[in-house]
């Protein structure tokens, strides 16, 4: 269903909205009464959640569902949807949608899905989507191996101990969804090391510093790849060295590389790319293939597919969820973190990962205009084709009313609006789904004290008298034909949400 569907009539209850943000050192709060300004004139009642510490944010979406707001918007980078979508979850049966509003660094997910960068078109995005049930990602920490003991009754003894913690209802720190990718190996360790200062002045520049940092301490690691639930059930499908591996619920990494191209949200299933050692000639190779294919070489890695997966992995190797780095110590009960600070060398020290799909977990909007291949099956609800007939007429153009070119104002009437009107300069239009006379405009609007602008949303509704400067009355459908930058002439009372609800516009 689309999100704005249900705001169109009146005589529907307005829905809330979360608005969950990481204010990026001030760099994300400018927009916010831009974005309140579109979502109100959308029906929505919006309140806002700023992020004050790290991972805050998990604790205020966490909130938001269980108050029951329909939207959660996540305005920040990958990092920021990852601490809402690991806070909706940690609420049993919620029911809201989770969104994303780009504010960081990579923006990952938002490209994958064609949300726009700019925080006003991106809100407008959000309103014309589809809430979307899709698969998540899960991690957990299944136990230590440690070299000095048997490892059938250390597996014994360990999983003994695991459960009397689960009795106890031991408490642990740890994030354990993720929507797009888990990383074990190099990305992990350069997200720890890059700052979050340095991020939000360079952008993806300080992530390429730490890069330069990261590389010389690059070397392989051992692992075990097993199918199943656990170490002791699952079947050994792999076993060697990597320099990289990425557990994959979508495809996009870094908005460079389809890392695991055959991933969906909806199919129940993890994707594996393990990325390994090779000598010089395969290594021109590989950086040919994700240069040139955007993909990477067979030669050098190995894929996966299952429903759950335990991968192998000493101690010292990192592990970063969504772009943003964990920490082992937060997934070990406290009988696994004493062994680990007791081991000589933590390299000696395998860590068992369990990742699993949770299929169908949670709801979020993607763009109605998505095509791309995340989804093995189309939504559950299409458009009707007869709504865009009506907008559009049969051959898919913007028409006015038949016999509209008949009804004229006079020249003086316009100069009259013009003079009473708000002078709006657009940024995005969206159709009202459930009514075809009914349009927001986003756009900003020159202050009538001054010079500087401030942003407004337009809302027309049923009866609003749409004019060309040339005095014609046209159809709503007309507002389809305006582009960004394009001037109009807004004639109504603004609130105080900045929102103008028009009597009559000139386009």
């Amino acid at each position: 269903m689309l999100i704005a569907s249900s705001q169109s009539s009146k005589r529907k209850k307005h829905k809330r909205a979360r608005l969950v943000i990481n204010p990026r050192d001030g760099q994300n709060v400018t927009n916010i009464t831009a974005m309140i300004a579109v979502l109100s004139a959308a029906g929505w009642k919006t309140d806002i959640a700023l992020k004050e510490y790290g991972g805050q944010s998990v604790e205020l979406a966490t909130r938001a569902a269980e108050e029951g707001y329909d939207l959660v918007l996540g305005y920040g980078g990958d990092g920021t949807l990852n601490q809402v979508l690991n806070g909706a979850m940690n609420v049993k049966g919620c029911r809201s949608v989770l969104g994303v509003i780009p504010g960081g660094t990579a923006n990952v997910w938002a490209t994958e899905i064609g949300v726009p960068h700019d925080p006003l078109k991106a809100v407008l995005a959000v309103l014309e989507s589809e809430a979307r049930t899709i698969d998540i990602g899960y991690v957990e920490v299944q136990g230590l191996s440690l070299p000095a003991v048997d490892q059938h009754n250390q597996d014994e003894k360990l999983g003994q101990k695991s459960r009397k913690a689960k009795k106890k209802g031991a408490k642990l720190k740890a994030l354990h969804h993720f929507l797009l990718m888990a990383g074990l190996g190099l990305d992990a360790a350069i997200m720890e090391h890059s700052s979050d200062a340095l991020k939000h002045r360079f952008g993806p520049l300080a992530v390429g510093l730490s890069v330069v940092e990261e590389l010389p301490a690059l070397h392989p690691f051992p692992v075990e790849i097993r199918i199943g639930d656990s170490r002791q059930h699952g079947n050994l499908v792999w076993k060697g060295e990597a320099l990289q591996i990425v557990i994959g619920n979508t495809r996009s990494y870094a908005n460079l590389v389809q890392i695991t191209p055959d991933a969906y949200l909806d199919d129940g299933m993890i994707d594996v790319c393990v990325i390994k050692p090779g000598d010089p000639l395969t290594g021109i190779e590989q950086i040919s293939s994700l240069l040139f294919r955007h993909k990477p070489d067979h030669v050098t890695t190995e894929h996966f597919h299952g429903s759950s997966t335990v991968i192998s992995v000493p101690a010292s190797i990192e592990l970063q969820l969504d772009g943003s780095p964990m920490q082992l110590k937060d997934y070990l009960n406290k009988t696994d973190r004493q062994a680990l600070r007791k081991a000589s060398n933590d390299q000696e020290v395998m860590v068992n990962y369990r990742f699993a799909a949770l299929p169908r977990a949670i709801q979020i909007a993607i763009p109605s205009a998505y095509h791309g291949g995340l989804f093995s099956q189309p939504p559950a609800e299409e458009p009707h084709p007869e709504a865009s007939q009506q907008r559009n007429g049969p051959h898919g153009h913007v028409q006015d009313h038949p016999g509209e070119s008949a009804q004229r104002e006079s020249p003086e009437r316009i100069s009259s609006l013009l003079e009473q009107g708000h002078r709006v300069t657009v940024t995005g239009v969206l159709p009202q789904p459930d009514d075809e006379h009914r349009y927001i405009i986003a756009g900003t609007v020159l202050k009538r004290n001054g010079g500087d602008s401030q942003p407004v949303a337009v809302q027309v509704i049923d009866h609003a008298c749409i004019l060309r400067y040339t005095g014609e009355q046209v159809a709503p459908a007309a507002f389809q034909d305006l582009h960004e930058g394009a001037a109009i002439v807004v004639v109504g009372k603004k609130s105080k949400r900045n929102v103008i609800l028009a009597t009559h516009v000139l386009i």
